[in-house]
């Protein structure tokens, strides 16, 4: 069983940083793509960033390009997304995501394990 618990939000001013951490244990093999989503109430939850297990492709949503940079240290079991120039429509809990494979997807369905989620909220 997989484990993610994500930690690093908070509340900063638009045009801020941030950096969220996911730290994941119960897989100690290789193959573990990850990813972050982002969720606001009433919407549904929408793909971020995902990066493979050797980190070395990554791919990132619209709203992230440019932005946000997904990065992992597998020494550590961690994931991280560095958020720059945070915009008033970022806020939203942040989850961090695990799924079985080797290569990377966009879609919540194709990850299997999943952390509790961190708030970001941006102020204007």
């Amino acid at each position: 069983q997989v484990s993610l618990v994500e930690s690093g939000g908070g509340l900063v001013q638009a045009g801020g940083s941030l950096r969220l951490s996911c730290a994941h244990s119960g897989w100690t093999f290789g193959g573990l793509a990850m990813g972050w989503f982002r969720q606001t109430p009433g919407k549904e939850r929408e793909f971020v960033a995902a990066i493979t297990w050797i980190g070395s492709t990554t791919r990132y949503g619209d709203s992230a390009k440019g932005r946000f940079t997904i990065s992992r240290d597998n020494a550590k079991n961690t994931v991280y997304l560095q958020m720059n120039s945070l915009k008033p429509e970022d806020p939203a809990v942040y989850y961090c995501a695990a799924g079985l494979r080797t290569t990377i997807r966009s879609s919540p369905s194709d990850y299997n394990y999943w952390g509790q989620g961190t708030q970001v909220t941006v102020s204007s």
